[in-house]
């Protein structure tokens, strides 16, 4: 294992210099983008019968249990590190935003994506069972956190719509991972859980998730502001999220929620009352480059993740249109309500078409169509998530200036609310 995360690093810093002097694209999407080519190269080259070096790609791949390295390694680090730079001001103005778009729209963009499919891959030959469909709803319905921080820093979007969809990302990963699991306990339990079995499962992931990240996140800024000592410090922020993600994981509730929650009261409070301006400067450099590096390794092995996805004919169309279901039900869901209440919304005129398009997935919805039982619905899935999470990041992480440019002069319609 050791050898291949040494491998992963240094393909990963390669590819990160080759688009820094040569492709100057953003880090995540450059790298992505590379690697895709560099996976498509190898595979036209097992056509015409040089095939060792495919053979080498596919068997790194295979070794490396994406699944796994993301929701149990990386995310705790990622969803932190994102939560730790939000601006809880901002979160505060719009929190009622922010929860309609993160619960209601999640669930409600899930059920129609889910019913789009039931209906459309039967006239492909793929039909798949309900329960499928609701997963497929449930794990590329919410956008990533990891994506959208990453890519809409540079979007030079309103610093009010880009708090509303950064934050939006931080919560919303929790919503669909706990539908998901609910989902996936249905499919390997073999029965239906009863109403009162799915709202203890959620109260459980969902509320005690957020309380098990507040108690964490106060626990640790006690432990800030008795030390004046950067190194130490540093070292207990990285023990709070390692050790609490895999304690959270450990009583049953959402770990994502939780670092996110941790996150936010130590980049707020920690920041301001119990760190010194050198401690914040350390802190702030050393998750800074957690983040960067991170999501360099994070979205190299999505690029390089297509060796092994199979995509006949059918699943190339199925693939299209899950991209087109998806965007469609992301914008009844998110843009939808900016435009029909714009006044209660108070966002920038034309929010709605940045909401909509900045709705970029991630590497959480490739790990979670992984997570699913071997069989053909699971290599239909992952095809379509797949497809969808490649569309997301490389043309609409690409595009997504040139439409926040259209908000961007835009003043909002009123005052921040309170």
């Amino acid at each position: 294992m050791y050898e291949v995360g040494v491998t992963c690093l240094v393909v990963t810093a390669i590819l990160a210099y080759v688009n820094k002097r040569f492709v100057g694209l953003p880090t995540v999407i450059g790298v992505m983008a590379i690697a895709l080519v560099l996976s498509f190269t190898l595979i036209g080259l097992d056509w015409v019968g040089i095939r060792h070096l495919r053979d080498y790609e596919t068997t790194l791949i295979s070794s490396v249990d994406f699944s796994t390295v993301l929701m149990q390694g990386m995310l705790s680090l990622l969803l932190f590190a994102g939560a730790l730079h939000t601006d809880v001001a901002e979160l505060k103005a719009y929190w009622w935003q922010i929860g309609v778009l993160a619960l209601v729209g999640t669930v409600v963009s899930a059920l129609l994506i889910a019913c789009a499919l039931w209906y459309f891959l039967p006239l492909l030959g793929l039909g798949l069972p309900w329960t499928y469909c609701l997963m497929f709803g449930a794990l590329i319905s919410p956008t990533d956190p990891i994506a959208v921080v990453g890519i809409l820093k540079s979007a030079g979007a309103p610093r009010s719509l880009e708090a509303v969809i950064t934050s939006e990302s931080l919560f919303n990963d929790g919503v669909g991972i706990v539908m998901f699991l609910l989902l996936l306990g249905i499919l390997t339990a073999g029965g239906v859980p009863t109403v009162g079995d799915a709202i203890v499962l959620l109260a459980r992931e969902g509320i005690g998730g957020i309380a098990f990240g507040a108690l964490l996140g106060y626990v640790t800024y006690r432990l800030l502001k008795s030390i004046d000592a950067y190194q130490e410090e540093v070292l207990l922020t990285l023990a709070a999220v390692m050790g609490g993600y895999m304690l959270a994981t450990r009583i049953g509730v959402s770990g994502p929620l939780a670092m996110v929650t941790a996150g936010l009261i130590i980049g707020h409070r920690g920041r301001a009352l119990a760190m010194s301006d050198k401690t914040r400067a350390h802190i702030d450099m050393f998750w800074e480059l957690m983040d960067a590096i991170l999501n360099s390794v994070l979205f190299v092995l999505i690029g390089m993740q297509v060796i092994v996805v199979a995509f006949p004919a059918n699943v190339v169309v199925a693939s299209a249109g899950a991209i087109l279901i998806t965007l469609s039900a992301r914008l009844l869901t998110a843009g939808g309500p900016v435009i029909a209440f714009k006044q209660a919304f108070a966002l920038p005129k034309g929010s709605w078409q940045v909401l909509t398009w900045g709705g970029l997935r991630g590497g959480i919805s490739v790990a979670l169509a992984l997570a699913l039982p071997a069989g053909p619905e699971r290599n239909l899935l992952l095809a379509m998530t797949y497809s969808v999470v490649v569309f997301s990041i490389l043309v609409q992480g690409l595009t997504i200036r040139a439409v926040a440019r259209m908000t961007a002069d835009c003043k909002p319609e009123q005052s921040v609310p309170h």
